[in-house]
């Protein structure tokens, strides 16, 4: 290990702990939201079925916390490297190929993720000033999680590169 990967060693474990506690974050307010989703939906079926009342805001409300759940969700997986990937050709491959892929894969989810988090911000922007019917709240809403995931990706990427720069292996752990 280099000089400069030693004293950078404690720096990157308490980055790398804010940043896990950020992942953690994110679990929890999606467990938390799907748990509010399947509450709210035993309340769809018991107002139409039982009080023949239909609640009809609960449509809107599960799909705002869908694209909450699946946005925080994927930001998480983003950080324990469990997100949407295809490395097992890249694993198979000599080390001399396999390592430039991981720096590949690494900065294409950087960059992804910036997209992700300044288009959607834009977006959130962009629809402030409508209203989510049933709910009466903005429409931003529901961009808000795509900026906030895309940015989060940065992040839990750019330690992952800091890793890979210290001589780790980004596949471990």
């Amino acid at each position: 290990m280099s000089n400069l990967s030693r004293k950078s060693a404690p720096m990157a474990g308490a980055a790398d702990a804010v940043l896990a506690v950020l992942a953690q974050v994110c679990m929890v307010v999606a467990g938390i939201l799907l748990v509010t989703l399947i509450v709210i939906f035993g309340w769809l079926v018991f107002g139409r079925y039982v009080l023949n009342d239909t609640p009809t805001w609960v449509e809107q409300a599960a799909l705002l916390m869908v694209v909450w759940i699946t946005f925080l969700g994927g930001a998480a997986g983003v950080w324990s490297k469990a997100h949407l990937s295809i490395d097992f050709v890249r694993e198979m491959m000599p080390p001399s190929i396999c390592i430039p892929l991981r720096w590949v894969a690494v900065i294409g989810v950087i960059i992804f993720g910036a997209y992700l988090g300044w288009y959607g911000m834009e977006l959130a922007q962009k629809t402030w000033q409508r209203t989510i019917p049933m709910l009466g709240i903005a429409e931003g809403w529901r961009a808000v999680p795509m900026s906030i995931c895309g940015f989060l990706s940065v992040l839990f990427s750019l330690s992952h590169l800091a890793a890979l720069f210290r001589g780790e292996d980004p596949a471990e752990g």
